[in-house]
């Protein structure tokens, strides 16, 4: 069987467009993988997870019976030690968990160190 005469660079210029689609659309055009979109979609869960349980954990922390204290504590401390005492005082661990959540624990530490400002 013979081909034509231009079926070979043919070929070549459909391969070669094939993988500029490709490129392009990886880079630029917003195309992911899989396991690309499955990080993403875990990582956005997490995030959704923390945001909804830190005004929880705050919460407890403020209905504390030592609130004043811990509160004074806790503003006194390092920024990279807040979130242990948050944790130590078990306002972190989420009901059924055995060991307190450090992503809440960090957001709860900065809800309660650094609230809103109310707009005006």
């Amino acid at each position: 069987m013979k081909f034509p005469q231009n079926t070979k660079p043919v070929l070549w210029g459909a391969a070669s467009g094939a993988l500029a689609l490709a490129i392009v659309g990886f880079a630029w055009g917003g195309w992911m993988t899989s396991s690309t979109a499955s990080k993403q979609v875990a990582a956005a869960a997490h995030d959704a997870h923390v945001m909804a349980l830190a005004p929880i954990c705050a919460e407890r922390f403020r209905t504390d019976t030592d609130a004043a204290m811990n509160l004074s504590e806790l503003k006194t401390a390092s920024r990279w030690d807040r979130p242990r005492i948050i944790e130590g005082g078990g306002w972190a661990t989420v009901a059924g968990e055995k060991s307190p959540d450090s992503d809440v624990a960090r957001a709860c530490a900065r809800i309660l160190t650094d609230p809103p400002t109310p707009k005006a």
